[in-house]
């Protein structure tokens, strides 16, 4: 009786239906396992159909294997087929969202897709570190910089970019672009950004802060250089000359480089892609005295395949220490690429292992 009350149940369950019908709408929803082999499926696996009464149902793969069941010899295959199926359906799916003038509806987006909403939603997050709907603001506000950038009047920008109203978008102004529009399309211009620039271990240091926080820590040999790379960096704003105050402001930064375990608590102005910020963010968490790997930095912000592009964020960093982007390591420990020289890099990595005096 316990044998067929099992099957009842099982095959009364909308999960088994989904088995049945091998339907890949349910993948990422639970797997099966199976008691007579001891392994588990997803629901589109096309292996063979098991009898009901030995079909175990679990949310996640990672709990039918504490269950002590194993993944089916199709697996590995399954997986490689799944993945290269959801990044084409994720790739369809950002060619919609970027050719509509407003946010599809996720069912929308699920439907074209083939997917449930929750699955799909998952789908996509996983292979692009964003939601949907973070997805269509981040490539909005990337239209809204490169149509300002390319000299497009800021209504001609804002229409293009999706906004409906001039008002909804200058209420997301800020956050989009780090100033007003207007300032944006001249390159920082009417923007003040005080400067000052000293030495410390490492060679020159160059620090300088907007109205918002401090938005570049340059290190290098030549102070000049330093100074032309802030000038291309904000080529219209009022570049100010430290004061008093402001060079005690280079002395926080210089006695952090020199003893890291002091820590850095200051406020930054930090401006870059969505994707970019996502990674910077993910390089502030590193404690002080550990590293990751670009692929660890990968994992951490949903987007495992994004090695190299965590690489490129990590070599846009514009504030150095602030961002350990030194943290970051190969692999295999070794030390790759830095902005700022590699044997910065490794000192800065020696300091930081020195436990605090």
């Amino acid at each position: 009786m316990k044998t067929l009350s099992t099957s009842l149940n099982t095959e009364d369950d909308p999960r088994w239906a989904a088995v049945v019908a091998r339907d890949p709408r349910a993948d990422g929803q639970f797997v099966y396992a199976v008691k007579t082999t001891g392994i588990y499926c997803r629901p589109s696996s096309l292996a063979r159909l098991p009898k009901p009464q030995n079909v175990e149902f679990f949310d996640t793969a990672e709990d039918a294997e504490a269950a002590g069941y194993r993944p089916s010899k199709r697996a590995s295959k399954d997986q490689t087929e799944v993945a290269a199926q959801h990044a084409a359906t994720v790739a369809a799916a950002c060619r919609q969202i970027e050719a509509s003038d407003s946010l599809p509806a996720l069912n929308d987006l699920a439907e074209t897709a083939g997917l449930s909403a929750f699955h799909f939603h998952r789908v996509f997050k996983a292979a692009t570190g964003l939601t949907p709907k973070g997805y269509a603001a981040a490539h909005r506000s990337r239209r809204v910089r490169q149509r300002l950038a390319d000299g497009s009047s800021v209504t001609e920008a804002l229409y293009d970019a999706g906004f409906n109203s001039n008002s909804r978008f200058y209420e997301a102004a800020d956050q989009v672009l780090g100033m007003k529009p207007g300032d944006f399309r001249s390159a920082g211009q009417n923007n003040d950004i005080r400067f000052a620039v000293g030495q410390c271990s490492l060679g020159a240091i160059l620090v300088a802060q907007s109205e918002r926080g401090i938005c570049a820590i340059l290190l290098g040999h030549d102070p000049h250089q330093l100074v032309c790379d802030l000038q291309d960096q904000f080529r219209r704003a009022n570049l100010i000359g430290a004061d008093t105050e402001f060079e005690q402001l280079i002395a926080r930064v210089v006695g952090f480089i020199e003893a890291p375990a002091i820590g850095l608590d200051l406020p930054l102005d930090v401006r870059g892609t969505a994707f970019q910020e996502r990674v910077w963010q993910a390089l502030r968490e590193i404690p002080v005295g550990s590293t990751a790997s670009y692929a660890d930095i990968a994992l951490r912000i949903g987007s495992p395949k994004a090695v190299r592009a965590v690489a490129q964020a990590c070599g846009a960093n514009s504030l150095a220490v602030a961002i350990p982007c030194h943290r970051v390591v190969r692999s295999d420990g070794n030390l790759s690429g830095y902005r700022w020289g590699v044997e910065r890099k490794r000192e800065l990595l020696e300091r930081e292992g020195k436990p605090r005096q």
